[in-house]
C-alpha cells in the first residue's frame, strides 16, 4: 500500500528557488517515485492569517502558486493538488485540536516566534497566525499523512502535529498516524540564503530568485548579490564561506569540478566577481529555462488549471469527510447516529 503525502505552500506570492530546494524538488521525486500518494495544498486560509485585509493578494496568488506547481513538474494525474478553503471540513478538524494544545506549547514554537519578529506584529498578533500551526496539523492529519517533504524551518510543525496525534490516540482511542517530516539531505537546500546573504529566502525581505523570473530580470539580481565585500580588488584574495555565487553555485551547479577550481583560484587572488556571477548566471539560466517555458504554457491555459483545483479540491474533500467521520465517533459526538 502507497503511502502517503500532504504538503504544500501559502499562496503570498510566487514560489522561488528557495522553496524548489527546500520541498517542491522532493515533491516531484517522491511524486514520480510510484511509492507515494500525494496530496499537495495551496494553504489560502493560512495565508489569509496575517492577509486578511488584503483578500485579493491571496486569490490571486492561488493561481501563481499552482502554475509553479505545474511548471516544475507536479503532475495531477500523479498528484492531487487542491485549495485548502475548498474543504471546510478542516475547520471543523482545527478546532478539535485547539483543544490538545496549550498556549505555552504553541508559544514555544520557534518558527512562529521568528515569524512574529521579523512581521512585526508586536503585541497585536492576529490570533489565527499564533494557532496557525493548529491548522496545519489539521491540514496534515485529515488525510492521515504517512510523510510531510518540508523546509527545516517547518520541522516544528511537523513535532507539533505528532504530539496532536498522541494526544489524541491516548485520549480517544488510535485514529491518527504519527507523520514524518522530511528534509533535503544538503544543509544548504534545507534553508537556501537570500542574495542579499540573509539566512532566510523570503518574499518580504526582497532578497528572492523566483521560478518564474526572466532571463533579465535573473540577471539583475544574481549581479547585485552579496559576495565578499572585502573582495576590492580582482587581484585580492576572496573569501567563498558566505559568498551566495559559490553558495548558489554549490546548489545549482552539475560541474562540480568547474566549481572546485574556481573556489580555489578566487581564494588565492585573481579571479572577479564579475567572471563568477556571469557563470552562475548561466548556470541559474540553465536551471530555470525549462521551468519558465513549462510555466508560461500552462498560463496560456487556465481554465486547465482552475479544472485541476476544483476536481483535486473535490476529490480532497470525501478522503478528509472520511476522516473526521472516524474522528467524530472517537470523540463521542454522533448523538442522533442510528
Amino acid at each position: 500500500m502507497k503511502k502517503r503525502i500532504l504538503t504544500g505552500d501559502r499562496p503570498t506570492g510566487k514560489l522561488h528557488i528557495g522553496h524548489y530546494v527546500g520541498s517542491l524538488k522532493k515533491r516531484v521525486e517522491m511524486q514520480n517515485s510510484g511509492e507515494y500518494e500525494s496530496f499537495i495544498m495551496i494553504a489560502d486560509m493560512q495565508a489569509l492569517t496575517d492577509n486578511a485585509k488584503n483578500p485579493a493578494k491571496v486569490r490571486e496568488n492561488i493561481i501563481e502558486v499552482a502554475l509553479d506547481y505545474l511548471a516544475v513538474g507536479l503532475d495531477p494525474k500523479l498528484s492531487t493538488i487542491f485549495v485548502q478553503s475548498q474543504i471546510p471540513e478542516l475547520c471543523e478538524l482545527t478546532f478539535y485540536f485547539m483543544n490538545l494544545v496549550t498556549v505555552s506549547r504553541l508559544e514555544r514554537n520557534p518558527t512562529v516566534k521568528t515569524e512574529i519578529s521579523q512581521k512585526e506584529f508586536g503585541k497585536s498578533i492576529p490570533a489565527g497566525f499564533f494557532t496557525y500551526p493548529v491548522s496545519q496539523a489539521a491540514d496534515i492529519l485529515s488525510v492521515n499523512a504517512d510523510v510531510v517533504p518540508v523546509g527545516e524551518d517547518q520541522l516544528p510543525m511537523i513535532e507539533l502535529t505528532r504530539e496532536i496525534a498522541q494526544s489524541f490516540n491516548t485520549l480517544y482511542g488510535e485514529t491518527f498516524k504519527k507523520p514524518e517530516g522530511i528534509v533535503p539531505e544538503d544543509g544548504l537546500s534545507r534553508r537556501l540564503p537570500g542574495i542579499d546573504g540573509n539566512e532566510k529566502m523570503g518574499k518580504s525581505l526582497n532578497n528572492s530568485i523566483y521560478l518564474s523570473d526572466d532571463a533579465k530580470t535573473l540577471r539583475k539580481k544574481i549581479f547585485s548579490m552579496y559576495t565578499d565585500p572585502f573582495h576590492i580588488r580582482v587581484e585580492d584574495p576572496g573569501q567563498v564561506e558566505g559568498n551566495m555565487v559559490f553558495t548558489y553555485l554549490d546548489v545549482f551547479g552539475k560541474n562540480k569540478a568547474k566549481i572546485q577550481a574556481m573556489k580555489e583560484h578566487y581564494i588565492k587572488g585573481g579571479l572577479g566577481d564579475v567572471v563568477c556571477k556571469k557563470y552562475l548566471f548561466e548556470v541559474m539560466d540553465e536551471f530555470l529555462l525549462p521551468i519558465r517555458t513549462r510555466r508560461e504554457e500552462y498560463a496560456k491555459n487556465l481554465d486547465y488549471v482552475y479544472n485541476m483545483l476544483e476536481e483535486g479540491s473535490k476529490k480532497t474533500r470525501i478522503i478528509v469527510n472520511e476522516i473526521l467521520a472516524k474522528v467524530r465517533e472517537a470523540i463521542g459526538l454522533e448523538y442522533f447516529k442510528k
